[in-house]
């Protein structure tokens, strides 16, 4: 149980991290005009991203956080694990203060503390995760689900802000919750088992649509609004499926502790989620700022990762051949 508890807040502070990370490579990679107010989604979008050394590194903490979310969701509930992910975005407002340069105020480091003594409570009390065992059906439906959530993307996607942002994380959520889900109920790792599983399938599509629609509103919108969006959407909906289909439960007679942290922490990120709207402009113009930062102006971002200059690209451009000084 330890061990399941400790990967979940691994987890937390990976995603928590790379969503940062993501927002300022993503900002530099965006074609779009500055006051351009929807564009659909770009699929050129990922490709400039694997110029950013920045998106690089936030994949590889985005796989270490799945990893150890995986790990977590052997051992715990799915409510259980869910709210410890969703406390990345109090990890996500913290460190977007130091590396963007976002000034928090008050209220949302209450807002912090409130989601991270949520998640406290929801883990000490984890009951043993539920039987894990469903039908092809069930599997399926994912599936349906994710095409049906590709959809209703690309039309939050023409949408114009402050809804634009705040739709589109919302859908990325709820991919990511379908990803946890089909995570939670794999037959096994082994690569014939995964071929044969429709969940492992599921898993695949959620973790490219979400991915996706999440890098489109973090093009345009606040970090910190599009990873509330995200937490909420992806933190709600599992933890109640995984009550009444997946058999979760919490120790014996701890239920209304439980459920008292689970509403904490989603309430705290609520919070967050309001008051990063209120100053949505401004983490915009940060993360630009960031990003854009010529490689001899100043130290790296916030000195993260100092030691690389912050525009540094991963594929040096040709040199020119045309003869044209």
């Amino acid at each position: 149980m330890l061990v399941s508890l400790i990967a979940a807040v691994v987890a937390a502070v990976c995603y928590g991290v790379a969503s940062v990370m993501q927002a300022i490579a993503v900002r530099a990679a965006s074609n779009r005009e500055p006051d351009e107010t929807s564009a659909g989604v770009d699929p050129g979008l990922v490709v400039r991203l694997l110029h950013q050394w920045r998106f690089l590194v936030s994949i590889c903490l985005d796989t270490l956080g799945f990893i150890a979310q995986l790990i977590a969701l052997q051992r715990l509930p799915l409510f259980v694990v869910q709210a410890f992910v969703a406390s990345n975005l109090a990890v996500t407002a913290v460190v977007a203060s130091w590396l963007i340069g976002v000034t928090l105020t008050w209220r949302e480091w209450a807002a912090v503390v409130g989601v991270v003594a949520g998640v406290g409570l929801l883990g000490s009390t984890a009951g043993a995760e539920g039987a894990a065992q469903v039908g092809a059906v069930f599997k399926l439906a994912l599936i349906v689900a994710i095409a049906g959530l590709a959809v209703v993307g690309l039309a939050a996607a023409k949408l114009n802000e402050p809804y634009r942002t705040t739709a589109l994380g919302l859908v990325a959520g709820l991919g990511f919750g379908v990803l946890s889900i089909a995570a939670r109920v794999l037959d096994g790792f082994s690569p014939l088992e995964l071929a044969r599983d429709p969940a492992a399938y599921a898993i695949a599509a959620a973790g490219i649509i979400s991915f996706m629609f999440y890098a489109t509103a973090l093009e345009g919108g606040s970090v910190t609004v599009a990873t509330a969006a995200v937490v909420l959407a992806e933190t709600i909906p599992p933890a109640i499926i995984g009550v009444i289909f997946l058999g979760d439960q919490t120790r014996p007679g701890l239920a209304g502790v439980a459920w008292a942290g689970f509403f904490l922490a989603v309430a705290s990120a609520v919070m967050l989620a309001r008051f990063g709207e209120a100053h949505q402009t401004e983490d915009v113009a940060m993360a630009d700022a960031v990003a854009r930062r010529q490689a001899n102006a100043g130290p790296a971002a916030a000195e993260l990762l100092s030691w690389w200059p912050v525009d540094l690209p991963l594929f040096p451009a040709l040199p020119d051949t045309t003869g044209v000084s």
